[in-house]
């Protein structure tokens, strides 16, 4: 009797962001035998029902996420996780109670550790069950910064170079404070002082105290980022400045602030990892994109003219530590003179190179979604689906999984700032044509993947599958 593999479920919530490492993971799954359905995190959430039952691959165990999980597992889906937030993170206690829940954690059959740091850190929450398997597998998203492909964007980098010319990337971070949808931020909205409003989504789970004093570092420094940029512009008026929200942030502050002049951009088209290849050196405070830029060897600067030990390093530590430091304007100008004169190039050392070895594992050997595919594997899901859920539950779950849709789908049309605009701004439409062509980069770069083959299952959804 020919095996039935599980079906791959790979939800994609932002899209520039996520999409070409998980697009990787599913070539090399579909390259394996697995069928993998591909595409928007919402739309998968309205599709869970008609999907084959399969494994689940999760980008975070939040305790928001608690009613999905019970429905797919209700479905008789299988979930797997890993932590997409877990480069940067709060201290541990902040960090438990912000981005594990053990409602949702407890229905997860398996962890992907971005590395070791990662893995230990999850190995502390009181909540772990303790038969979870964590695998320190690396992450598909560190596999897109190895040098063997980064090939994959030239492209991109050779197009954002002839419409740019030289230029510096300012990578921002602050949806805390400034949330494309108020919801989402730190705090919810309010004429109150501060300590009388209630926490938005990315507030939940935190101390108050943290998250005031959080809310108030990140303030103070977008508005430093604000005074800072008129100052470059005119230190250094041959270089185009592009300004990079973070893909939920409110792009307006942005656009205000470049205003008519021709020379500063704003712009979050695509990965940002052909703008950092492209870029001649990039400014951040606390962002993953320092982390990135460490990795592909060019020059970053962590921009820290309100800096806060606590903050800075103790939360937000790793990208800065990984980068050039600044903390005031003299000190900046020159450090960027010195990137431009050929003088400096990317931050390096025996220190940070421990640092991020630590952190992020699959540098060398196997890809990180290999080593991902290989796991699932041999839990035995290339040769069985997972059982069946019990009848009742099934039911239960598919009458509320239909019902969540629609609701969510009228949530989508409310006027104003709503879920719809939200999501189209995270997940752009993506036609098949693009998909394909992406595969096809992969192909060329990589020398396999050549009867990897694309359809378009449902809106914003994709099956990629081996040609039979």
């Amino acid at each position: 009797m020919k095996a039935t593999p599980a079906t791959l479920i790979i939800p994609v919530e932002n899209q520039v962001r996520e999409l070409d490492a998980k697009l990787l993971l599913a070539c090399i799954a579909a390259e394996r035998g697995f069928p993998v359905i591909l595409g928007s995190r919402a739309y998968t959430h309205f599709q869970a029902a008609a999907i084959p039952r399969g494994v689940y691959l999760a980008k975070s165990m939040r305790g928001l996420s608690r009613l999905m999980f019970d429905l797919l597992r209700g479905l008789g889906h299988e979930i797997v996780a890993w932590e997409e937030e877990a480069l940067v993170h709060p201290p541990a206690d902040n960090y438990f109670s912000l981005r594990l829940s053990a409602a949702t954690i407890g229905q997860v059959s398996h962890i992907f550790a971005w590395g070791q740091e990662n893995a230990e850190l999850l190995k502390q929450y009181p909540a772990l069950p303790s038969d979870l398997p964590i695998h320190i597998s690396g992450n598909p998203r560190g596999d897109m910064l190895r040098p063997e492909l980064r090939p994959y964007f030239a492209p991109a980098v050779a197009a954002l170079q002839k419409q740019y010319g030289e230029f510096i990337l300012i990578n921002t971070n602050f949806t805390d404070v400034n949330p494309f949808i108020p919801a989402i931020g730190m705090f919810l909205p309010s004429e109150k002082p501060l300590a009388e409003r209630r926490f938005g989504q990315l507030g939940r789970g935190l101390s108050r105290a943290f998250a005031e004093g959080l809310y108030h570092h990140k303030q103070a420094t977008l508005n430093s980022f604000k005074e800072l940029i008129p100052q470059l512009r005119a230190a250094f008026p041959e270089l185009n400045i592009v300004i990079r929200p973070h893909p939920s942030e409110n792009f307006a502050v942005y656009h205000a602030l470049a205003g008519q002049d021709a020379h500063i951009h704003v712009s979050n088209e695509g990965n940002v990892l052909p703008w950092l290849l492209a870029m001649k050196v990039m400014l951040h405070n606390g962002c993953t994109t320092g982390l990135e830029a460490y990795a592909l060897r060019v020059p970053a600067i962590a921009w820290l003219p309100t800096f806060n030990a606590f903050y800075d390093y103790d939360y937000q530590g790793l990208p800065n530590r990984l980068s050039h430091e600044c903390r005031d304007l003299d000190s900046l100008r020159h450090v960027i003179a010195e990137v431009m004169a050929g003088r400096l190039g990317a931050a390096d050392g025996d220190e940070r190179a421990q640092l991020m070895a630590y952190h992020v594992s699959a540098q060398q050997g196997p890809l990180a979604c290999e080593r991902i595919v290989d796991t699932l594997i041999k839990a035995g899901y290339l040769h069985r689906p997972p059982p069946p859920a019990p009848l009742p539950g099934y039911i239960r779950a598919w009458l509320t999984t239909h019902i969540k849709a629609m609701l969510t789908r009228l949530y989508m049309h409310r006027p104003g700032p709503n879920r719809r605009a939200y999501h189209d701004h995270r997940f752009p439409a993506l036609c098949l044509s693009d998909l394909k062509q992406r595969i096809k980069r992969f192909s060329k770069l990589l020398q396999r993947f050549e009867h990897i083959q694309a359809k378009a299952h449902s809106k914003h959804l994709f099956r990629i599958s081996k040609q039979a």
